[in-house]
């Protein structure tokens, strides 16, 4: 059976926002403690002292503010972005001929280094999200392939994480829920090491950098 921190923590981080705010001091325990009273009982299956839901709040509220305190460390100065227009983006179904296809057309392009192209692979189906200005020989490429979805008119947001951001939890969630709170839809997102690109619609990438380069 979970304890009372466990079943107040999991709680908590259903709502990405409240746990924000209770990182940033903000939150009235007791209030929220009153608020939660009923839900934490139903999954304890028992009766709940208020002054335990206080002190449960307390403990999560300092372990979100120390690792908050831990991302800001990390961003001594603001990163740079990147921004990239004319995007699309298309997905097939995996197959024993996807690969070949995509290798030969990434030894093509490879004298091309300036133009925008990716390649996730997952369990059923691999994209491509690539420069527009090559969107005929990206599609000639995989030409006989099951055709998934295709999409147009998005551009991207690259932010240059600093080195040591791999060992720092919560970073791509930061981004992300910002972009949220703003209501702009993340279409896909692309990472490497040091490397988080946000893909959305064209009309929405002025706010999305904005939005970004406040953060930090």
């Amino acid at each position: 059976m979970r304890t009372i921190p466990e079943i107040v923590t999991a709680l908590v981080r259903r709502s990405p926002y409240l746990e924000d705010a209770l990182s940033l001091g903000i939150v009235n325990h007791s209030a929220l403690a009153r608020r939660i009273r009923r839900d934490v009982e139903r999954e304890a299956m028992k009766s709940v002292q208020l002054g335990a839901l206080i002190v449960a709040l307390g403990r999560l509220s300092r372990t979100l503010t120390a690792r908050s305190k831990k991302r800001a460390g990390v961003f001594r100065r603001a990163p740079d972005l990147i921004v990239r227009l004319r995007l699309f983006e298309v997905t097939y179904a995996n197959s024993a001929t996807l690969v070949l296809k995509q290798s030969r057309l990434l030894e093509r392009l490879s004298a091309r280094p300036s133009l925008f192209l990716t390649v996730t692979r997952g369990i059923n189906e691999t994209t491509i999200i690539a420069s527009r200005e090559i969107e005929e020989p990206v599609l000639a490429a995989f030409r006989g392939e099951r055709h998934v979805c295709q999409i147009g008119q998005l551009a991207s947001v690259t932010v240059m994480l600093p080195a040591g951001t791999v060992s720092v939890p919560g970073v791509y969630s930061h981004i992300l829920k910002a972009l949220a709170w703003e209501g702009l839809n993340v279409i896909e997102v692309v990472s490497t090491l040091n490397e988080f690109t946000v893909v959305l619609d064209e009309r929405d990438i002025d706010a999305a950098f904005s939005i970004i380069k406040r953060l930090f």
